[in-house]
């Protein structure tokens, strides 16, 4: 049987979120291993390289040094363990986007700079393949989309909280924040990169330097 990718039925992929205990999952009372959180560590760096559309579990675990029977104690399938990574890295990117807008401090200007900034860099390392497995594989791409709704909605608060405070002018900020949303969707859909040539997380830079201008007094 071809261990390649099949475009099935997992759409879920916070029911395989590795950084979740199953209890928080619904599935009982196991939690993962430092062990186990490690090599989901590797596991994405791995995708973010090499894509995982080509990836046997032969292939994942030569590269990763592991037994093929580690890997299906992460997943059961192929397929489940793709979500699972692909969910591990927007949750791990997420937790390290917080803490630079943390430690941007209270100016709205920086916490904005900073929320987009980071939410690109964390992007930046994603190889083509990585973003066309991502594109190509509906369980994969339905993580992406729910991240870019989130984020979107981080947007829309922080520049809320500017505006509140009087950092920013006395904008519409949920239309700003629909602006940028919209924007967060074109590039998820790949149709920023196909128009203009830009990458992800050169899109969310540009993104960045485009909202701070339009709320700036």
């Amino acid at each position: 049987m071809d261990e390649r990718l099949l475009t099935g039925s997992v759409t879920d992929g916070s029911a395989l979120d590795p950084t979740l205990s199953a209890t928080e999952s619904g599935r009982g009372q196991r939690k993962w291993t430092r062990r186990q959180s490690e090599l989901f560590d590797r596991l994405v760096d791995l995708f973010l390289i090499e894509g995982f559309a080509d990836l046997t579990l032969e292939d994942i675990a030569g590269r990763l040094r592991c037994s093929k029977s580690t890997l299906y104690a992460l997943a059961h399938s192929k397929e489940q363990l793709a979500v699972a990574v692909v969910t591990h890295f927007f949750r791990r990117a997420a937790s390290r986007v917080e803490e630079r807008v943390l430690a941007a401090g209270p100016d709205p200007r920086a916490r904005v700079v900073a929320y987009l900034t980071a939410v690109a860099d964390e992007l930046r390392p994603a190889s083509p393949d990585f973003r066309a497995a991502i594109a190509d594989f509906p369980p994969g791409r339905a993580v992406y989309e729910r991240n870019t709704r989130i984020a979107a909605d981080r947007v829309r608060a922080l520049i809320a909280e500017g505006v509140a405070s009087g950092a920013f002018r006395d904008a519409h900020a949920e239309f700003v924040g629909e602006v940028a949303a919209v924007a967060m969707a074109g590039i998820q859909r790949g149709d920023v990169t196909a128009r203009t040539g830009l990458t992800d997380a050169e899109a969310y830079a540009e993104l960045a330097t485009l909202v701070l201008h339009g709320v700036s007094a």
